[in-house]
């Protein structure tokens, strides 16, 4: 490995990494902004914050981002002032950090360096809130604290006591004995009880006891849960005392200073108290953290998705190769004389299947990443795309934790972003219409995301107004997309899907976000790219919902292997619904398509040597028999009819190159390990093409059982 290839990993690595801060600030900022609004924005939270910029700052200075370092740098200071309550928490201050937030995604995404004016525009914006801020006095109200507590409470813990005697809350103290062995993660238990009930504000060893294995802590926390239940809430691990802070004795309110400490840097809490011989300390919550975060590295490995692709293709081969010697094994089988022989071979080859199925299914689940990434990233976009068009829009999200192929979810983003553009731009109406109309002033987007079989399903819906179908259709005839005539033979849904459409908008004017016709019509063919569908559904003044169904993961798929007049395909079972024997005798022709009867409703059928044009070839493996392979995806269903039933064997599809790129209805080709490679059927590409246009919803109609 050359000296390039060391340091482009080393940078890979970085920009990993930092990306997952990035990802993180934006979590923890729109948990910030929805506590803000509700009234009670979490402490914790801003912390979390200045940590993550904190970070982002040190690991850009090493690998020479000096832009975003200086970025974060900024980010900081005004951190460090809203978390010590010079500043206050408005949405003007959260518009910075968020706008700050994207600062550092453009100069990740774009390089070391950006654009001055990117740069001088938020220093100005950060130094004009930071501007404002103010000091406060020391004024600890009606309680008669300690001043020995009080000298060895950071800037931090001072403003969080005053903050809680200023709102009223309570105040307790708290003692507690830990084992020196485990008092890391006694502290951390401690901190995860306290946290839903209470705000811990400090702790401080006592001087008290002299059990040489332990350490007594002596915590001042702050809560509006009466005493009791506090009490029972967080001696739940051990033996505490607990009794409140008295606001009349100076003596009642008193917590154990330890000894001035030595001059250090400043932290969030003060030393732990050690041997004399000890150098040093560290600062409790610090360390804590630090070993967390050691923990955390010793037990995750960060892989680039390409080794991963050359595992799966590795696995793939093996798989091929267990195809192969499955059919070796089948043909000595009904050899007498090597019965023994084969048995055994039979024995072995089994145990290779189990374990190169568990080999598979672990490097499958290695891949797979939670849709709560990309659904935090539009969350951002929700915010400011909202902000930036006067509206007022609450996302709601749910099935975050769906979890799809690393490759999927990496193509999401844009494709959804186009369709959540869309709903803010034109469905979701500004406060005073929603309120002339009887509706919220808040509009609602929501983001929902499930899994359906071996496809994930993510449906993105607003109480908008609605799309009209009719201005859809007049779009679409003026482009020249379709007939007049055709238009008026299309039903309501129809019409609407021609909002998928090259050109085709409803938006009476153009604007930064749409209404140029381009959008849509990239979500369709993205989506169609990652082997899924897209539909819409959509009423006037009630809202508009976007259904994305696509497969779990592109990689190592199941298929089913067929064969008609002569020719062998694999048809993609995430697609495959059944397989039956077609009766002749139930075959209808109805406006120029065949359909059949199956269960009540009416199945459009196609011959796939006929649809692609394939002259028929003698095959002694024909019986005479037809079948048909019912596919669906979304709501669409139709049924292949095929001469023959392989069986289910697992592939890799390979693409078909440039030559043949522009081939319609294969998705690539395979290799089946018996040489034989063998085109794979574009199953989704089928069912838009063939169940796309006015023709076959009359035959579907007109079809249909009485």
């Amino acid at each position: 490995m050359t000296e390039d290839d060391d340091g482009d990993s080393v940078r890979n690595e970085f920009v990993a990494e930092a990306q997952e801060i990035i990802e993180a600030l934006s979590r923890d900022l729109l948990l910030l902004d929805h506590g803000q609004k509700e009234g009670h924005p979490d402490p914790d939270l801003i912390n979390s914050v200045f940590r993550g910029v904190h970070t982002l700052k040190g690991i850009a200075g090493m690998f020479g981002f000096a832009d975003l370092g200086e970025v974060a740098h900024v980010l900081e200071d005004l951190l460090d002032q809203l978390r010590l309550g010079k500043v206050d928490l408005t949405q003007g201050v959260l518009d910075v950090l968020f706008e700050g937030v994207e600062v550092l995604q453009r100069l990740l995404s774009g390089g070391p360096d950006a654009p001055e004016a990117d740069l001088a525009g938020f220093r100005g914006a950060v130094q004009a809130v930071i501007g404002t801020a103010s000091e406060k006095p020391a004024d600890f109200g009606p309680y008669d604290l300690d001043t020995g507590v009080l000298s060895v409470l950071t800037e931090y813990e001072e403003h969080r006591l005053r903050t809680n005697i200023e709102q009223g809350v309570p105040l307790y103290r708290l003692r507690v004995t830990f084992s020196l062995t485990s008092i890391d993660s006694d502290l951390e238990e401690l901190k995860a009880r306290a946290k839903p009930i209470a705000e811990i504000i400090t702790y401080l060893p006592s001087m008290e006891g002299g059990d040489d294995d332990a350490i007594d802590l002596e915590v001042l926390l702050a809560s509006r849960v009466v005493m009791d239940e506090l009490r029972d809430a967080l001696a739940a691990g051990g033996e505490a005392l607990l009794e409140p802070v008295s606001q009349q004795s100076q003596n009642a309110a008193r917590l154990t200073p330890p000894p001035p400490p030595s001059p250090t840097h400043e932290t969030s809490h003060p030393p732990a108290v050690v041997p004399e011989s000890a150098p040093p300390p560290v600062p409790q919550r610090e360390m804590s953290a630090d070993s967390l975060a050691l923990r955390s590295v010793t037990k995750t490995v960060r892989v680039d998705i390409s080794k991963l692709d050359h595992l799966m293709n590795v696995v793939g081969e093996l798989a091929i190769v267990r195809s192969s010697v499955g059919k070796m094994l089948d043909r000595i089988r009904g050899d007498t004389e090597n019965r023994a022989l084969a048995a055994e071979l039979h024995r072995v080859h089994r145990a290779f299947e189990r374990h190169l199925d568990d080999l598979q299914d672990g490097i499958l689940d290695v891949r797979m990443v939670p849709l709560g990434q990309t659904f935090d990233r539009l969350a951002r976009a929700v915010r400011q795309v909202a902000r930036e068009h006067g509206k007022e829009v609450r996302l709601q999200v749910s099935g975050a934790d769906t979890e799809v192929d690393k490759l999927i979810v990496e193509e999401l983003t844009d494709p959804l972003l186009h369709i959540i553009r869309n709903s803010i731009d034109h469905g979701i109406e500004r406060a005073e219409e929603r309120e002339r109309m009887g509706k919220p002033t808040t509009g609602t987007l929501a983001l929902n995301a499930y899994q359906k079989g071996n496809h994930v399903v993510i449906e993105v819906e607003d109480d908008g107004a609605g799309m009209n179908e009719e201005a859809i259709l007049k779009s679409a005839v003026k482009r020249g997309a379709v007939s007049p005539e055709a238009g008026e033979e299309m039903a309501r849904q129809e019409k609407l899907a021609l909002i998928f459409l090259p050109g085709v908008s409803t938006a009476e004017t153009v604007t930064d976000l749409s209404g140029r016709g381009v959008g849509m019509d990239v979500v369709k063919t993205h989506i169609s790219r990652l082997g899924g569908v897209v539909d819409v559904q959509s009423q006037l003044q009630i809202g508009t919902k976007f259904t994305l169904t696509l497969p779990i993961t592109l990689a190592i798929i199941s298929a089913l292997v067929v064969r008609t007049k002569g020719r062998t395909f694999c048809i993609p079972l995430t697609v495959v619904q059944e397989a039956l024997i077609l009766d002749p005798a139930s075959v209808r022709r109805v406006e120029g398509h065949e359909v059949i009867t199956l269960r009540g409703g009416t199945l459009p059928i196609c011959r796939l040597e006929q649809h692609f044009g394939l002259a028929p070839m003698e095959s002694e493996d024909d019986n005479g028999k037809e079948y048909v392979v019912v596919t669906a995806l979304g709501q669409r269903r139709l049924g292949l009819v095929v001469t023959g039933l392989e069986g289910q064997q697992d592939i890799i599809i390979k693409p078909l190159g440039k030559s043949l790129s522009d081939v319609k209805g294969f998705a690539g080709a395979t290799d089946l390990g018996d040489q034989r490679v063998v085109l794979v059927v574009d199953a989704p590409a089928l069912l838009e093409e063939i169940l796309a246009g006015p023709e076959m919803r009359t035959a579907l109609t007109l079809g249909a059982p009485s």
